[in-house]
C-alpha cells in the first residue's frame, strides 16, 4: 500500500500506521523514541532520515569509512543522517553530502529523488528519503574536510564495489540495497557499456 500525499509518501514524514492505535512511548532518547503502537513495538527516529548516492561521472560511487563502535568497525557506507526540523530533504542531503564526504553542491536542483526505502519494516514504521548525486572528479579531488565520525573518503568503481559486496567486505544492509538498486537500472548499464 503507498500512502501518497501531494505525491510524495507520506510515511516520509510521519508514522503513517493508523490502524494500530494511539502510541504509548516507552523510551526516548535525542536520536530515536520506541513506542508501543497496539502491541507493535517500533522505534521511530526524532528526525527524518535520508540517505546520499554520490557518483562520480559514471566512474564510480563515493563510500564513506564511518566510525561504529557498536560493531567495532569502520565499516563501507554511504552518507546518510537526519534532516532537520525545518530544512528541506535537499538541502538536508547537500549538507550530509558536505559532512562526510567534504564534497559541497550547493545547487539542490543536483539531488534526484529515488524511490524511498524502509530501514527495517517490522520495527519502523517510517521511510527515508534517498538521493542520487553525480559529481565531477574534480569535485570529489578539491573536496574539504569532513567530519569527525568519518574515518576516510574513498571513490570506488562500480566493479570494486560489487566485489566487496559479494566477498562480505561492504555489509550494511542500506547503502548495499541502494547501490545495488542503482547499478541494476538499465540507464545505468546502457552507460557503462558506451564507455
Amino acid at each position: 500500500m503507498t500512502l501518497k500525499k501531494n505525491g510524495e509518501d507520506r510515511r516520509l514524514r510521519e508514522a503513517a500506521c493508523d490502524g494500530l492505535g494511539k502510541p504509548e512511548l516507552v523510551h526516548e532518547n535525542p536520536w530515536f523514541r520506541v513506542c508501543n503502537r497496539g502491541g507493535y513495538f517500533t522505534t521511530e527516529p526524532v528526525q527524518r532520515g535520508l540517505a546520499v548516492l554520490p557518483v562520480v561521472e559514471g566512474r564510480g560511487i563515493v563510500l564513506i569509512r564511518s566510525r561504529r563502535p557498536v560493531v567495532n568497525d569502520t565499516p563501507l557506507e554511504i552518507p546518510a543522517g537526519g534532516i532537520g526540523d525545518d530544512e528541506e530533504p535537499r538541502a538536508g542531503a547537500s549538507r550530509e553530502l558536505a559532512e562526510e564526504t567534504g564534497v559541497r553542491i550547493g545547487d539542490l536542483s543536483r539531488f534526484e529523488m529515488l524511490p524511498p526505502l524502509s530501514h527495517s519494516t517490522n520495527r519502523n514504521p517510517m521511510l527515508f528519503y534517498v538521493y542520487k548525486v553525480v559529481i565531477t572528479a574534480g569535485e570529489f579531488e578539491n573536496r574539504g574536510p569532513h567530519d569527525h565520525e568519518v574515518e576516510s573518503v574513498h571513490l570506488y568503481s562500480f566493479d570494486e564495489i560489487r566485489k566487496m559486496i559479494r566477498s562480505g567486505e561492504m555489509y550494511v544492509a542500506v547503502p548495499i540495497a541502494i547501490i545495488l538498486r542503482f547499478l541494476d537500472n538499465p540507464e545505468t548499464r546502457a552507460g557503462r557499456r558506451g564507455k
